[in-house]
């Protein structure tokens, strides 16, 4: 642990899904009083997530308060606030036509989609996650249009997402780090076949870092929480990293600590150290 012993951390940062949020993606009423007792004391709050933008209203609504968001694995900031994107490092449609060239080659069969930010969680003048005819979405509830790729990589994106059902995100991951050096950086938050690839140096660490150096705030006195590998680096970067005990190797391996599931308030099993 880094940071020192006994003094409140002036910023956290979570994950959502598999960490904040239980398997039925809800936050429990003893995490939320401990999120909200925290805000109270003066201690920033922040999201950072795979999400993007327009998922992540369903978790302000359930917080009852409106923190900015690291979304799209560090590559969008977010104000949910005014709903405005306040930030977006994005792949250039070179770089994603370069990706796009790599990932079908080396795992033949998989679809491809990008993310697209606007002003806006729901900006009408931005499609914003676009996909190859036949991809087939890793999540419930598809948002995709799907387009030719030659109109996929025609705009630049804050990632791009390769999609392969019944393969394991681990394996992709490690034969598509042989080939992509200076276009990107590889993660992944599930390990049912699909990758994310964002821009090179882009992570959590560095969105929550964009936000915590104008209110002084030093990654000693910043508090994160994770369960995947696109948690690793903030959880490395972090004064205190915490996985959960649901959390990946990778995770577990980067962070200080491990506290208890998602499904048992393993976020507000640490924060009430500081909190109660």
């Amino acid at each position: 642990m880094r940071t020192s012993e006994g003094r409140m951390p002036a910023l956290i940062a979570t994950d959502v899904d598999g960490t904040l949020l239980d398997d039925d993606e809800k936050i429990s009423a003893r995490t939320r009083a401990a999120v909200h007792a925290l805000v109270d004391s003066g201690a920033q709050f922040v999201l950072a997530t795979g999400r993007p933008p327009r998922w992540v209203r369903p978790i302000v609504d359930q917080l009852g308060l409106t923190p900015m968001a690291v979304c799209a694995n560090g590559a969008v900031i977010y104000d949910p606030s005014v709903d405005r994107i306040v930030s977006a490092r994005t792949l250039s449609a070179d770089a994603l036509g370069e990706l796009a060239e790599i990932a079908t080659r080396v795992i033949p069969g998989a679809g491809l989609a990008v993310e697209r930010v606007g002003r806006t969680a729901h900006d009408a003048a931005t499609p914003q996650f676009v996909s190859s005819p036949g991809y087939e979405h890793a999540w419930l509830n598809p948002d995709n249009t799907e387009v030719s790729i030659e109109d996929l990589l025609s705009a630049p994106a804050v990632k791009l997402l390769i999609r392969k059902a019944g393969a394991r995100s681990a394996d992709m991951a490690a034969e598509l780090a042989k080939h992509v050096g200076i276009e990107g950086d590889i993660t992944y938050s599930t390990n049912n076949g699909l990758i994310e690839i964002v821009p090179l140096g882009v992570s959590k660490a560095t969105g929550i870092e964009e936000l915590a150096r104008p209110m002084g705030i030093d990654a000693a006195d910043v508090v994160t929480f994770g369960d995947m590998p696109n948690d690793v680096p903030m959880l490395g970067w972090a004064g205190l990293g915490v996985a959960m005990g649901n959390a990946h190797p990778d995770a577990v391996a980067a962070a200080d600590e491990v506290t208890a599931t998602n499904v048992e308030d393993g976020v507000a099993l640490v924060l009430e150290r500081w909190w109660l």
